[in-house]
Order: structure tokens, then sequence, then C-alpha cells
């Protein structure tokens, strides 16, 4: 974010920023919780004694759907919306209280967690897209397979040309075939899933989108537990994706395409980015989706 002129001009912002919101929704806060890229959050104490939390994002396309989507799931699988101020993109949602992140726990197996996760994909696909205030799913993944193709045309990492092309096609096509469209969570990964009081699990931070449901199990499935630092992931990949599909009501190949056309713009990123030995980690790990789902 320091990177762009915005971003600056936003962090110097910040502080009036984060005296505005707390003024107007009276609010006492904590100290700022750490780890994200793009938003300032911190635990916040509300009037009435209840807890919340108060987040404060740079503004950036993937972010101006978020309030939408809190919305449309009213705390069906993710956190409640408090209060919003979508032009200033500052929200007020509801604290998950311990907070520990899915990918972090170690009470429960893998197995159990994808099952919960699962669960709570199955709260958000439920609820009815609303007419207006997201992006469709489908048009962006348009931008992207054209993106990465300009990117490997200017760029010239040595990647496999072909499965690039196959993640290109994916991109376009996948979305065309899929039999429902859903508000998806758009980022949904071990850190996103918090246990909570209110449910055992709620998910945060969406990027939401509307459009096939297939889009968003990949980093849960590549993530969780690090399937891809073992000797052989692919029998542990092939379990997973199995059970995962299963109880979304998905076809595990049509994940596991999602996750080759994602992983391959992942790459392509990273190398734009500068990071072109990233970018080949996340090729050699399309490639092993791809094997598996017969690509």
């Amino acid at each position: 974010m320091s990177r762009t002129a915005s971003g600056r001009a936003w962090l110097a912002e910040l502080p009036a920023l984060i005296a505005e919101f707390r003024d107007r929704w009276s609010l006492r806060l904590g100290p700022p919780i750490h780890g994200g890229s793009c938003s300032w959050v911190a635990p916040a104490a509300l009037p009435d004694g209840g807890s919340a939390v108060l987040k404060l994002t740079w503004p950036h396309r993937e972010a101006a759907g978020e309030a939408a989507g809190l919305r449309t799931w009213g705390g069906n699988g993710a956190v409640h919306l408090l209060a919003a101020d979508e032009r200033r993109h500052a929200l007020l949602v509801e604290r998950c209280v311990p907070g520990t992140e899915l990918g972090e726990d170690g009470r429960h197996s893998p197995d159990a967690r994808l099952a919960a996760a699962a669960e709570l994909l199955n709260g958000l696909w439920s609820a009815p897209p609303p007419a207006a205030g997201l992006e469709r799913l489908a048009a962006v993944t348009r931008e992207w397979a054209t993106l990465v193709e300009q990117r490997m045309a200017r760029l010239r990492p040595d990647y496999d040309p072909g499965l690039v092309a196959i993640g290109v096609d994916l991109l376009r096509t996948l979305p065309r075939s899929a039999t429902r469209e859903v508000v998806v969570h758009g980022d949904f990964n071990p850190g996103n899933v918090l246990a909570s009081e209110r449910r055992p699990w709620l998910a945060i931070d969406p990027k939401p989108m509307v459009g096939d449901p297939g889009y968003d199990p990949w980093p849960l499935l590549t993530q969780l537990d690090e399937p891809f630092e073992r000797d052989d992931p692919a029998p542990v990949l092939a379990h997973r994706y199995a059970l995962v599909a299963d109880a979304v009501g998905e076809d595990p190949r049509r994940l596991l395409a999602w996750s080759v056309a994602r992983t391959v713009e992942s790459a392509l990123w990273f190398a734009a980015m500068g990071e072109v030995a990233d970018g080949a980690e996340e090729m050699a790990q399309a490639a092993a989706l791809a094997e598996l789902a017969g690509l």
C-alpha cells in the first residue's frame, strides 16, 4: 500500500479517520490488530458495553463490496455488520472471541476444520444475491485472463506456457458453465475464518462478488495445514477436495479447475511484483492441481 501515492495519502489521513469514527460511533478503542496489508483494524467497546471491531480500509476495488456482502449474509456464516460508511470505507463489525484462526486451531483435525468451513460456505452461498452493489465474478476473471496473457508476454517468466494457457481459458470459461450463482466470499483462506462465541466459526474480511461458488474453496484447501509441504501432496489434496466438494454440493473436478485458474493468476501476479521465484512455486502447485483435475 505504501508503494502507491493513494496508499501513502490514505496512511497520512489515517489518524484523523480513526478519531472521526471513534467519535462518530462512540467507541473505546483497544490497540490495533496487526496482520492486514490494506486496512487498520482495532477492537472496540460499544456504548452499551458490547464488543466490536472497527475496520478502516484503504480504498481499493476489492474492498468496495465488503459492506454489501456482509449486509447480504446477515450474520449467516460471516460476522454481523453493525455500522458502515461505505464512502469512507469504514466498517463496524461483530468481534470474534476468542478469534483463533482456523489455520491455527490445534483442537480439531484438518478434516473437521474443513467440514466446519464448508458449513460456513453453505451459509454464505444460501443468501440471494443483491440486485446491485457487487461485481460479477465472470467480468473480473475475464479481466484477469487478459492480464495474465499480458504479463506472460511482457515479463516472459520461465513458466509452462501450456499451463498458463489452460489457466487463462479456465478463467474465461468456468463462470459461463456455472449451474448456480451465489455471493462468494472471495478470500476464503484459513486466516479469514475465526473462532467465535455466537457460532463456532465465522468468516471475516470478504471480497464478495456474484458468481460461481466453485471459485471460493481454493485458498482453504491449499493453505490449511500446508498440504504442498508434504512429500506427496496428491493423495491429501484429492481427499480434501472430495470431502469439501461433497459437503458443499459441487463437483471436485470443478473445484480443482478453479484452483488451477486462480493459482496461475496468482503466479503471474507474483511475477508482476518482481517475485518470479514465488510465482514459479505457484506454477508447480498449479501443475499438481491440474494433474488431479485431469487437465
